[in-house]
């Protein structure tokens, strides 16, 4: 039987439960908003959509969210990435590697110094 996401956060002990399933969300807001449906996931491509969907689900508050829940780089997204991986709820290809998921871009640049502020339509 699979352990759920829950569980593999804790046995894990490094990221927090809710970071683990937003970086799961985070694949298949990926497929629908970043790339086509039918194309395969790269470690490049999930941190982008990890960045968006970390801005839209938390805006300013992102960075702070993503570092309490024990992610402080893109490095530790494929950290998370590679547990789901070997606990079955992701798959990979032979041609994936975890630095992939390498310096994609810089917490502090991309969350703070850069961060702008979106108007909603009413």
């Amino acid at each position: 039987m699979k352990k759920n996401l829950d569980q593999i956060a804790k046995e894990d002990g490094r990221f927090s439960p809710s970071i683990v399933k937003f970086v799961y969300e985070g694949l298949s807001y990926t497929t629908k908003k970043i790339i086509d449906e039918d194309d395969h996931v790269t470690g490049q491509a999930l941190c982008e959509g990890l960045k968006r969907l970390a801005v839209e689900k938390w805006g300013r508050l992102a960075m702070l969210v993503l570092n309490t829940g024990g992610v402080k780089s893109t490095r530790d997204f494929g950290e998370i990435v590679y547990m789901m991986i070997k606990n079955k709820w992701m798959s990979a290809q032979t041609t994936d590697s975890i630095d992939d998921f390498n310096e994609r871009y810089d917490f502090k640049t991309t969350f703070k110094d850069n961060f702008k502020f979106q108007k909603k339509d009413n």
